[in-house]
């Protein structure tokens, strides 16, 4: 199984001011991570910088006009007190979604089996036209929109684990039957969408709320009842993980009690699922994740599973 690793140092200068949860020492713990002997087969690449047009396929144009201009300032962004930015902050949001975009690429043309972007900021709670939730542009929504642009993917399916809603996701999404987003998220919690009755003008959202301290055998629970057979039955031409790893038991910013062998497990489970329906065409894209500890374990879990094959 041939896994691609997505990164680029342009990831350590979007800054943010001391005490924030979403920080580079997330990208360093992974770098560090992933040094291990165990993953000396990873194929490693530098992620390239995204032009704009893919950008536009998921938001609107006046919208990335904004940010864009208010990144290249390093401020002050016309949105979310929440979401931070400075100098170096343009350049690692257009190398996250370049990472991502050159993800699909090569899993969509068969270089590689599946890939892991591990780059910040994270997108999943970016919407059409605000940034929120340390989130400016919808990485995994453009990911979407390029494999279906550029690879002609018919049917996509998200699987979004991180413990906050993906509210930016569904909202792209909430009228497009050729994308399947499911999500598993801590409710009530941050940002406070994600009920199991909003489902999409096409019936292709799934919401799947956890409780707060509900653990690995609800979550695993939660997958093989709902989500994991919704998916197969969906026929995706291309599968792709919103990588959150904040429901991990450590993490300061939820009240999940996931472990790292969680993680692998719902990675393992996708894989048998994408061997099946799509040639084993998985992209997986971080996101959450702000415990140091939990953040490097639960990747490593991830990752090796990706490469099991």
């Amino acid at each position: 199984m041939t896994t691609l690793y997505l990164h680029h140092a342009a990831a350590l200068n979007h800054l943010a001011e001391p005490g924030h949860p979403e920080r580079a020492d997330r990208i360093r713990v992974i770098e560090r991570s992933l040094e291990q002997e165990r993953f000396t087969a990873l194929v490693r690449e530098q992620a390239p910088s995204a032009p704009v047009e893919p950008i536009l396929r998921a938001h609107e144009e006046r919208y990335v006009q904004m940010v864009i201009e208010d990144l290249r300032r390093g401020g002050p962004l016309r949105a979310d007190v929440d979401t931070p930015l400075s100098m170096g902050t343009l350049e690692a949001v257009l190398r996250s979604i370049g990472g991502a975009l050159q993800a699909v690429d090569e899993v969509m043309t068969g270089r590689v089996q599946n890939a892991f972007s591990a780059m910040r900021p994270p997108g999943h709670h970016a919407e059409r036209a605000r940034a929120t939730g340390f989130c400016f542009f919808n990485t995994v929504a453009i990911a979407a929109r390029h494999a279906q642009a550029v690879h002609g993917a018919g049917r996509i399916a998200i699987l979004d684990w991180d413990a906050h809603h993906g509210n930016g996701t569904q909202d792209i999404f909430w009228n497009d039957a050729g994308v399947l987003y499911c999500s598993t998220h801590e409710m009530p919690l941050y940002p406070g969408t994600g009920a199991a009755t909003e489902q999409g003008e096409h019936g292709t959202i799934l919401n799947v709320p956890l409780a707060a301290g509900d653990d690995g055998a609800v979550f695993r629970e939660a997958l093989d009842a709902a989500v994991l057979p919704r998916l197969e039955a969906y026929g995706p031409d291309l599968i792709l993980i919103s990588a959150g790893f904040d429901a991990h038991w450590r993490d300061p910013l939820a009240n999940l009690n996931l472990t790292e062998r969680d993680f692998g497990w719902a990675t393992r489970q996708l894989m048998e699922i994408a061997a099946r329906t799509c040639g084993g065409r998985i992209v997986s894209i971080l996101e959450g994740g702000y415990d140091l500890i939990g953040l490097s374990t639960s990747v490593t879990a991830h990752v090796s599973a990706l490469m099991e094959g």
